[in-house]
């Protein structure tokens, strides 16, 4: 079994500024690293090791803050974008619905849901992020240099479902609180009233009857977030940006993050929404099944709410990817540039 530092310094991820100290040497790894032919220090500028326990636990803390703060920012639109899923009826559309809340509940009605927004989604993008980076690195190393590079598509795909998929468990019983606050009328006002009444109606199962559909909505969501965001990077750097990646400054590097963010975000929220609709009116509809819920809404009432929902998981998406890059910079993470063919790969198709 492979420790976590020697599956690092294996990836085809490493660049040469990912480098480890010297002046610690780590007990069976003294010698050169496998498949170079230096031996490897750690980067002045650098904060840690990439592929690094402190590596993994500084993502994780860049996942909190992104997904957190993110998410609690949105609530308003997330908040009438659930209503229109369950009672577009009544709710007819984005702008009515911002109209019927403010005029039923003040304009503090449009905060509802924040704390287990708050709460949920931090836990989530502590998982998210950082178990994606855990195991992108882990994927790679069993996949060798020169596949990890022909299949980097697939690879993201495989280590961001295996990390939503943990992340999910985190999120379900706040997603449930505050679909029931934001959904059913005289329910609860707060996280700490909700939370009570769910566990003395419906037991533990009340708060993870959504699990299996929020699965199905955020690990489709999540490989598209991470997936389309590595590959448009790659691509804006390759063709849009005028200057390779190490010759743009940190701002402009954000920038083009937030850019990639953007356009992974519009995909994130077509591939995921009908999912997020069956959630939606699960957590609304005590004692209902997802099969249930499913059959009731038919394959067009399942796309209800999607334009409020593009809007706002495209700048969710973009600002999250953003935040997350920026989060490495301010705390000096190592950020790998796009990769790169192996040169061992290059010498094959040369032949």
């Amino acid at each position: 079994m492979f420790s976590l530092l020697e599956v690092a310094k294996n990836s085809p991820f490493r660049t040469p500024f990912t480098k480890v100290q010297c002046d610690v040497p780590t007990p069976g790894l003294e010698g050169p690293v496998p498949g170079r032919h230096i031996q490897a220090a750690a980067a002045a500028t650098e904060s840690c090791e990439f592929g690094s326990s402190k590596y993994f636990a500084l993502c994780s803390i860049g996942g909190i803050l992104s997904c957190g703060t993110t998410h609690t920012f949105v609530v308003p639109l997330d908040l009438v974008k659930c209503r229109l899923q369950v009672d577009q009826a009544k709710y007819k559309n984005l702008f009515t619905g911002f109209k019927i809340t403010v005029a039923e509940e003040g304009f503090k009605g449009l905060a509802k849901g924040w704390a287990p927004t708050l709460f949920g989604y931090s836990a989530q993008g502590a998982f998210k992020f950082g178990l994606y980076e855990m195991f992108k690195v882990y994927y790679s190393k069993a996949l060798g240099e020169e596949n990890a590079y022909l299949y980097r598509t697939t690879l993201y795909l495989a280590a961001s479902a295996s990390a939503e998929f943990f992340a999910d468990m985190a999120l379900a019983p706040f997603e449930a609180t505050k679909v029931k606050i934001q959904t059913t009328p005289g329910f609860a006002n707060t996280m700490r009233e909700a939370m009570p009444k769910i566990m003395n109606e419906e037991g533990i199962n009340g708060f993870y009857k959504g699990l299996v559909p929020l699965w199905m909505r955020q690990i489709p969501y999540t490989m598209m977030k991470f997936a389309c965001f590595e590959r448009t990077l790659e691509l804006l750097y390759k063709f849009v940006v005028p200057k390779p990646r190490a010759e743009c400054s940190k701002g402009e590097q954000l920038v083009v993050t937030f850019a990639a963010g953007y356009i992974a975000g519009v995909f994130c929220a077509i591939v995921s929404h009908p999912a997020d609709v069956v959630v939606s009116k699960l957590n609304q509809a005590k004692g209902s099944s997802a099969l249930d819920v499913t059959r009731s809404l038919g394959f067009m009432g399942m796309w209800q709410g999607l334009m409020p929902r593009i809007v706002m998981i495209g700048t969710l998406t973009a600002l999250q990817w953003f935040i997350y890059d920026g989060v490495k910079v301010a705390l000096a993470i190592p950020r790998p540039p796009p990769p790169e063919m192996p040169a061992s790969l290059k010498e094959k198709l040369a032949k």
